[in-house]
Parts: structure tokens; C-alpha cells; sequence
């Protein structure tokens, strides 16, 4: 694979190294096809019009679309295959499996599990798909939301309401907002939301695992 650019990317070195060819829900096309890739990368439903461009301009696309752990490790394998990298993505799945367990398992001795809102996007008010919610779980925290992790897609996952939002009672709020800065005084100022004494708002960066 001579140049394979991948749709998003969270790391700062990367950053530096790569050219930016795309956001989450758009693309420069031209650019793209100025690397003359052998294969590109996307994710999610949302990407879809790009898919589609891309391979009306005749270039192999694989689109991923994971939505929790096992996903995440299915891609990871699935990658290594189409990039001839086989033993090296099973490695590299079966010691992330291995820290995820190991961390459940100290999490079991927690004397107390906070209960942890995720939040994925601020307007509207989208909370955390599954993967967020299976590694906070495993971490010894309790997705406040977890009727709303279960939903595959971001619009079937906007907390309304502000009843719900109020009934929640989460003790730790982390934020990572599709491409944007985290701003705790953002949520701390929605109209209604979580009233908690021991809430504490984490701030997060543009992830690097979406929608």
C-alpha cells in the first residue's frame, strides 16, 4: 500500500507527518486523489457521500462501521488482512482484549462505581455509542445512559428531555465532541441538565473512534 490515507485520525504526530485530506463529514476530494492511494480508508454511515464520490473517481474504498468492542477488534483484523499485516493485527487485538480485562478486573474491587455520562456531541445533546459504553462499564463505571449506547446511530442517541437529563445524576461527565473542542462550561450551562453535587467534567479532544 504505497499511500493509504485514512479518513480520520486522532494523533498529534500524525497530525504533523500527514496531510489533511478530509473531515469527519467531508472531504477534498482532489487532494485525496493527488496521493493516488491504493486504498482508502473510512467509518461510519456518515461517510457514505464520500464512499461514494471516492469510488465514482475509481478508487478501492473499505468502509468500516464498527459500533463496540468486538467491533473495534473485528476492524483491527480486518485491516491487518487487507494490508498483508495478518500476525501483527491479532497481536495488537489480543493485547488491547488483554488491557480491557485487566482493567475490569481491578474494577471489580471498586468499593464504589460512579456513574459516568458520556457526551459525544453538545448540540444536540448526543451521548456515547456502545464501545464508549462497554469501556466505561469495564472500567467500574455505570453508563447513565445505556438504553441510548444500544442505538447504532447518532440521532437515536440525543438525550432530550429535561427530566432525563436531570434523572441521570452522572458523577463524572467526559466530553469528546466529534472535531471540536471539549467545553465543560458549555455543558455546566445547558438549561436544565445534570444538577449533581460531586459532578466533575472531564475535558476531552476530538476522538479518534466516532459515531
Amino acid at each position: 500500500m504505497s499511500a493509504c490515507q485514512a479518513m480520520r485520525c486522532g494523533l498529534p504526530q500524525v497530525r504533523r507527518e500527514k496531510p489533511r485530506v478530509s473531515a469527519f463529514i467531508s472531504a477534498d476530494v482532489p487532494k485525496i486523489l493527488a496521493l493516488k492511494p491504493d486504498l482508502v480508508l473510512t467509518f461510519s454511515d456518515l461517510q457514505a457521500d464520500i464512499v461514494a464520490e471516492l469510488i465514482r473517481n475509481n478508487i478501492a474504498v473499505h468502509a468500516f462501521n464498527q459500533r463496540d468492542v468486538a467491533g473495534i477488534f473485528d476492524m483491527i483484523r480486518t485491516l491487518g488482512a487487507l494490508v498483508g499485516a495478518t500476525d501483527k493485527a491479532e497481536a495488537l487485538t489480543s493485547s488491547l482484549a488483554a488491557h480491557v480485562d485487566a482493567v475490569h478486573e481491578r474494577a471489580l474491587r471498586l468499593t464504589h462505581r460512579p456513574r459516568v455520562y458520556f457526551e459525544e456531541w453538545d448540540e444536540p445533546m448526543i451521548s456515547g455509542i456502545a464501545w464508549v459504553s462497554e469501556l466505561i462499564e469495564a472500567a467500574g463505571g455505570i453508563e447513565v445512559f445505556p438504553q441510548l449506547a444500544a442505538c447504532k446511530n447518532a440521532k437515536d442517541r440525543i438525550v432530550y428531555g429535561r427530566r432525563r437529563r436531570r434523572a441521570a445524576q452522572p458523577d463524572i461527565i467526559v466530553g469528546s465532541w466529534c472535531g471540536k473542542k471539549f467545553v465543560p462550561a458549555k455543558v455546566d450551562g445547558a438549561s436544565g441538565f445534570f444538577r449533581c453535587p460531586r459532578r466533575r467534567a472531564a475535558a476531552g479532544c476530538a476522538r479518534s473512534n466516532p459515531r
